[in-house]
């Protein structure tokens, strides 16, 4: 397989990964593009590999506008590979490859397009997820699909469980792969069928607060699918108490009602059911449930939300 002159443009472990295994290929990535550092932070495990291997790396506030869009052409580049982005990547840069880009997506395209596929796949609950490599395009995950994988959600897996355990090493491994074919001359262009698409907003407060009147299995998918981010929630004086680390529990409990406070955690019920909460964020902390209810006042027989 010739080898290929790559513009690599993500975050964090996933896009070093896939930044390392482009290298091992034979493939040259000619440049870095990732979100600028964030006040305090470490550095981006994709910028640190990059600038340890002499990659230059670009990190513009927007990738909008003609001085990206001359930067990224003045690279020459065969092919563009977004992995993991969270920027807007306009068609200036993603159609400057001569081949194009193409892009990962943690879900089985054309369904639960957006930004929070892992999250609402969990709070919607599904059994079945995968990856898809698509070839970008002006649309939100909307362009024509070259590789899927497909997995198994468990039945207690989060969203942030699904992808460090499940999706992050099928992701990497799948978008190699998928350059494997570009290189080949044999990758696919799937259009994608419009009529079993959907899309989702990003998972935010508004749509984590938890009704414990709501069936017991809702209840549970909200909370492990919206953990760790925003974390699922209720009011309780004023504050948001968030919830993580749950199982089902078989404890008697009227919705809403903490039941128990033991070694499984704090024990509410729900319609048809009860949750044992793993842990609680107190604060800025994420504190062992029964820990959490000591801090927090928390009694048997009270009730949440």
């Amino acid at each position: 397989m010739p080898p290929l002159r790559i513009l690599l443009t993500g975050q964090a472990a996933f896009a070093q990964q896939v930044l390392d295994g482009l290298r091992q290929r034979g493939h040259t990535v000619a440049a870095v593009y990732c979100p600028p550092d964030a006040p305090g932070a470490k550095a981006d495990p994709l910028k640190t590999r990059a600038l340890e291997l002499g990659i230059p790396v670009h990190q513009h506030a927007t990738l909008k506008g003609p001085d990206v869009a001359r930067e990224v052409a003045g690279y020459s580049a065969d092919l563009g590979v977004l992995a993991y982005v969270t920027q807007i990547v306009p068609q200036s840069a993603f159609s400057a490859p001569r081949l194009g880009s193409i892009c990962f997506h943690p879900s089985l395209l054309p369904r639960y397009r957006g930004g929070s596929a892992i999250p609402w796949q969990l709070i919607k609950g599904e059994t079945r997820t995968g990856v898809s490599v698509f070839w970008v395009d002006p649309g939100i995950d909307t362009g024509p699909v070259l590789l899927q994988k497909e997995a198994a959600i468990g039945p207690d897996d989060t969203a942030g469980s699904l992808y460090y355990n499940t999706l992050f090493k099928l992701g990497v491994e799948t978008v190699l792969e998928a350059v494997d074919l570009i290189a080949a001359g044999t990758a696919p262009r799937l259009p994608q069928d419009e009529s079993a698409a959907s899309y989702d907003p990003l998972c935010r407060d508004e749509h984590a607060q938890i009704d414990w009147n709501r069936p017991v299995a809702e209840v549970y998918n909200l909370i492990r699918g919206c953990d760790p981010q925003p974390g699922a929630y209720v009011v309780r004086g004023g504050e948001k108490v968030r919830f993580y680390d749950a199982r089902r529990a078989d404890t008697p409990a009227a919705a809403g009602v903490v039941a128990a406070i033991d070694e499984r955690g704090v024990v509410v019920g729900a319609s048809g059911g009860s949750i044992a909460i793993g842990r609680v964020r107190v604060g800025d902390k994420k504190l062992a449930a029964r820990e959490a209810a000591t801090a927090l006042g928390l009694k048997v027989g009270e009730r949440l939300g």
